[in-house]
Parts: structure tokens; sequence; C-alpha cells
């Protein structure tokens, strides 16, 4: 007999290889309708699944989230055996569940797939879910495994990692793939999908590999919530950065250049600018000292950090010279800010010491993580460094958050959470080898976390190789949960460049040092602002505030650049449209640039000494005297509508 747990914490005696689905239908089927799967022990398993250990068991419905996974994963299953009908030739790799759907990365060697080959595809999908095949799955040795995938070299490969292990693999109709699981009962139960994308992979993400051909889609259980994620996928297309920027032109790129190297083009610098203006001017008002370092150092100072030892695969190469030195693009701030603090001998009553910079990175990213402005190879972070003694940690770090916090609100950031990120224990080479270290700093920042009454979640695997992490994770508009800002405490660094202080007993003690970055990189949050404003920047971060359109280039243009020396007197950006276009055309322009305000100036506001303006995404005109329309933006400048 087994010990199961099914629900609230009620265990009970069941035989050996009972199912989940046995076991809803004795104690569930009256208040859990529609089964799908099960989670056992966190595993994702099928109904049918025998269950021989103790353990935890939760019967999954059709509301239940976790259930569309499994949905997702018997869906790539579901096109993979599509395909294998339209495409004999074609070899499966792997076929995940991922976050709103799957995707299968297949070797179709002599054809050139496109999306014009989805509705095939589909309507092949379509059919098996007709033909109602149970999904079985079936475990076997690893030679047999080795067997059955003999024609698949990819499979082999995958299957090298599980020598020791029996091996699962999923049975449909004529279909068959190694995996582990969970799986529907039958592909009848897959009815409302649809492929969303394809796009060229690596086998097993190395790109010495074979390129192959990733189709990404997503599967529903009910028509309208397809209809409803279809609809969401179409609107977050709209705010994608990458897509406004044809019409706001704010950044470019360019292949003479390089991957990953942006241009900010004017209005882009601008907003830039505004930004970094005010995180300088925040992290002044809380007593940081902003530096400038060097963009390149000496191999050997990121020898010291242990960046080359942990971190040397996202870096550039090393430069060597005539002269024997070996310098490095740097991809961390950290080790320079070390530097400066070990300049001079620091009391404790220096302590907390803050060093704070927008400091360039370059950091190697690949080519298919390259993506806009939120993955770039150079890179400027808001990056500070805090030197601190022990006790000095919990008043810092919540001095920290609020900060955030305040940074949040002006900027309108509302959906987020906090993540305690730890190392992951068993990897030991990721991780810097010193458990005492790692529990006593894991320690530190879960308890601050909860004196400060923060609800938070827990990754394990997510620290720095040298510490541990508070990560501020951010819901965006396009779906993402990004990390925005992170605050990381180490004990690590100050080891390693024998950073000291000297106490109140005239004594050397080692500082700790809080890594801490507010809003990211400027080129990932400035992505996020253009996706979260949908390019309808607030008046305060608008790079233009103003245009000014004159009716007549010939009559009205001097009192119109009356009007803009004024406007930019009172700080307020504002250019004037001389374009031999008509009035018409000049507004219409003027809301595709998505302009907060519109001015505009004929014979009626010369003779009266006004203007006449109109807000972007509202038709009302209204008109004012240049003095009270310069208090009113102020109003809103200043408040950071």
């Amino acid at each position: 007999m087994i010990k199961i747990n099914v629900l609230n914490n009620q265990i009970h005696l069941f035989p050996k290889k009972i199912t989940p689905l046995s076991i809803w239908k004795e104690f569930l089927a009256v208040t859990l309708k529609k089964p799908v799967a099960a989670l056992f022990n966190q595993k994702l398993i099928e109904l049918n699944f025998p269950l021989t250990q103790d353990g935890e068991l939760e019967i999954l419905t059709e509301e239940n989230r976790k259930s569309l996974d499994v949905l997702n994963h018997s869906t790539a299953h579901l096109m993979a055996q599509a395909i294998k009908r339209l495409y004999p030739q074609a070899l499966l790799t792997i076929g995940p569940a991922i976050k709103e759907g799957f995707y299968y990365d297949i070797d179709f060697q002599k054809h050139d797939i496109s999306k014009n080959d989805f509705a095939a595809i589909e309507k092949m999908m379509k059919q098996i879910s007709l033909e109602n095949h149970p999904i079985i799955r079936e475990e076997v040795s690893y030679q047999k495994a080795k067997e059955i995938f003999a024609n698949n070299p990819y499979k082999i490969v995958l299957l090298e990692k599980h020598k020791e292990e029996v091996i699962s693999i999923y049975r449909q109709g004529e279909f068959f793939d190694l995996c582990r699981g969970g799986h529907l009962l039958k592909t009848s139960l897959m009815k409302h999908f649809k492929l969303l994308k394809i796009s060229g992979s690596y086998f097993q993400s190395n790109a010495k590999n074979q390129t192959l051909t990733r189709i990404y889609g997503t599967s529903f259980f009910q028509k309208q919530a397809l209809i409803d994620h279809l609809q969401l996928l179409e609107e977050r297309k709209q705010r994608d950065h990458k897509r406004l920027n044809k019409e706001l032109d704010l950044f470019m790129f360019s292949k003479e250049v390089g991957l990953g190297l942006p241009f900010l083009l004017p209005k882009g610098a601008t907003l830039r600018r505004i930004v970094e203006r005010y995180i300088v001017d925040k992290e002044l008002s809380y007593e940081y000292h902003h530096v400038y370092t060097p963009i390149m150092t000496n191999t050997e100072l990121y020898r010291i950090s242990g960046h080359l030892e942990h971190y040397a695969e996202n870096m550039f190469p090393v430069m060597r010279l005539e002269s024997g030195e070996q310098l490095v693009l740097r991809p961390m701030n950290c080790p320079h800010h070390m530097i400066i603090y070990k300049k001079t001998p620091r009391s404790y009553k220096e302590l907390p010491f803050r060093i704070a910079e927008l400091g360039m990175m370059h950091r190697f990213e690949k080519s298919g993580a390259v993506s806009g402005l939120q993955r770039v190879r150079e890179m400027t972070l808001n990056d500070a460094h805090i030197f601190v003694t022990p006790d000095q940690i919990k008043v810092e770090m919540k001095k920290i958050i609020n900060l955030i916090i305040e940074v949040y609100r002006d900027f309108g950031i509302k959906n987020y959470e906090f993540r305690l990120s730890y190392r992951d224990s068993k990897d030991k080479e990721k991780y810097f080898p010193d458990d005492d270290m790692w529990k006593n700093a894991e320690h530190i920042l879960k308890t601050t976390v909860e004196e400060l009454n923060l609800p938070f979640k827990e990754a394990i695997g997510e620290a720095a190789f040298y510490g541990p992490k508070l990560d501020v994770q951010v819901l965006t508009a396009l779906g993402n949960e990004e990390t925005l800002s992170t605050i990381q405490l180490d004990f690590l660094l100050p080891q390693k460049f024998d950073l000291t202080y000297i106490d109140t007993n005239n004594k050397h003690l080692r500082p700790v040092v809080i890594h801490r970055a507010i809003v990211s990189t400027m080129e990932r949050f400035l992505a996020h602002l253009i996706e979260e404003t949908k390019g309808i920047f607030p008046l305060w971060l608008a790079p233009l505030q103003v245009l000014l359109i004159p009716v007549s280039s010939v009559l009205h243009l001097e009192f119109t650049q009356k009007i803009k020396e004024f406007l930019l007197l009172h700080g307020l950006r504002s250019e004037i449209n001389t374009k031999d276009t008509t009035l018409g055309y000049k507004i219409r322009e003027a809301q595709k640039l998505k302009i907060p305000y519109q001015v505009v100036i004929g014979d009626n506001e010369i003779t009266k000494n006004t203007i006449t303006f109109r807000q972007y995404g509202k038709t009302q005109q209204i008109e004012m005297n240049p003095r009270d329309f310069v208090a009113f933006l102020n109003e809103q400048i200043n408040q950071k509508k």
C-alpha cells in the first residue's frame, strides 16, 4: 500500500499502481469536473499513470493553469505527428510546452518550410484529433530506445544522457516520441490550437550544431480562450518596441556596425537623457557618489573578481597587446567600483559608502538571443555598489527598496513582484563554493524581506555566482516577466579584493557589498517604456513635447518662431512643422508621431496673442494665453502625469 495526500491534507492508503483517474472517481468526481491530468509530487503526469510511491496528488481540471502545460505539450506531439505524415523524412528533436504555448525543433532536411505551410499542418492536426488516438506511455531500456530511434540521430544524442535510466516513450496511432510526459489521454482532447510563427534554432542551442526549424503554436481547451489569446497577441504586436520604432524613429541598427549595437537617434537620445538625468538626480538625493570608470580593463581584474572563471562565455575575446598586456571589454562594473573603494583607507564613519554609475558594458549575446533594445551587446547599466558594515545591511536594503518604489511610481510601473533568487547548491561550477557564505547571505536577505512584510516568491538557481539576489519581476505589456531591478548581497568580492574598513577599535574589518540596479540597462528600460506607453509617452518623458503648426508657412511663421523660443526658454521641447503641406496633413502626422501637444497658429492667434492646442488622442481644441499654456504643461511635468 502507498500513502497519498489527496486533498486538504487527507492522507489515504491505496494499492500500488492505482491511477489518479481512479482516485478522482472515488473521492473527487462530485466536486471536480473534467479532469485532464494530475500533479504528483510536483511532477505533471497522465490520469492513467500508475502510482507506486507515497506522495501528494493534485487532480488538474481544464481551469487549472498547469493543465495548459499538459495540453500544449500534447499539442506539440500532435503537430509533430502531422508533420511526420506530411514530411516523412523530417527528423524530430525536442518539443516542449512553454509559457503560453509550445514549439518543436525539426530538421526538415530537403524541405523549406514557411508559414504558408501552416494551413496544411493544422488541417492534418485536426484530422488526427478526430481520429481520437489514445496516448499511451511505454517504458523501455536504453538499448531498446536506441533501436526504436535508430533512424533519428538527434534522438540518439538525447538518449546518451540517460543510459542508466528507464526511458519513457509516448505513442498515439503510428506516431511515437521520446518524452518524459505528462500528457492528455487521447488526441481528441486537442481541438482549439493555432500555429503562430517559425524561426531558426540550433540543436541543443549550440551554434556549432545543425540549424533546425522551430515552429511555435498555442492550444486551449475552449475556443473562446484561443480567440481571446490571439487577439492579445495581436495587441502585443502593436506594442512591440521594434514595430513602434518604425513610426517613432528613436533608434536604429546597422549591419555595417554590427549585431546588437544600437544607435540612439535624436529623439531616442533625448528620451534616454531624460531618464538618465532623473535617475542620477534621484540617486544623488539618496547620497550616492556618481563616477565614470573605463569600459575596458586588464584581464587580471576579472581574474581577481572571478568573472574570468564564471562569466567568460558572456565576455568578448581578450585583446592581446604587443606589450603583453591583455585587455577585455568589461561585462560588469563591479570590479571597477571595488578599486575605487580600495583607493584609500576607509573608516566605519564613511559607511555606508555608495558608488553609482551609468556604466557602459559589453556582453557577448548569441546572435539568436539579440533582440531590439532588450537584448544587445553594448549596454549602459544603472549600477551602484554600496559598502556597508554587517549591521547596516537591513537599513540600507530598506532604503534601496524605497528608492525602487519611488522610481516605479514616477514611471507608472505597477505590475511587479519580489523574487528571492538563490543558488542551486547542486551546481558546483556556476556558483562560488562556500556553503557557509551562501547560507548566511541567503538568511540575511530572506529575513530582511520578511521584516519589510514584502510578498515574495523564491527561485532556485537564479542567483549571481557570488551571492543571492532580490529581483523585482515586472509583468510587461507584452505579457512577459522581466527582471527590472536587482539587489544582490555580496560577501565574496570584498574578500577577493581585500577590502576593509577601520572600526571603533581601530581594527580592520571586512565590509559587505550590496550590488543594485534600479531600472536595469538604459536600453532595456527604453524598450520597456516604449512598449508600456505604446509610444504615447507622458509629457515629462516625451522627446518632443509640443509641435507648432503654422497655418501658413509664409504668413504665420514669424509669430510661431517667437512662440517656440518662448517655450524653449521655459524648458519645453518644441519644434515647428514647416513642411509645405496642408494643415490637416500636419495634424495627422503629429498624431502618428504621438506628440503630446499640437499647437496651431493662424490669423486668429496672432491677432489675439494666443495659441490653440490639441492634446494627443483628443479632438477638442483649446485657445490659451502662451504663459498659461506653459504653466499648464509644467504642472503636468512636475506631477509626472
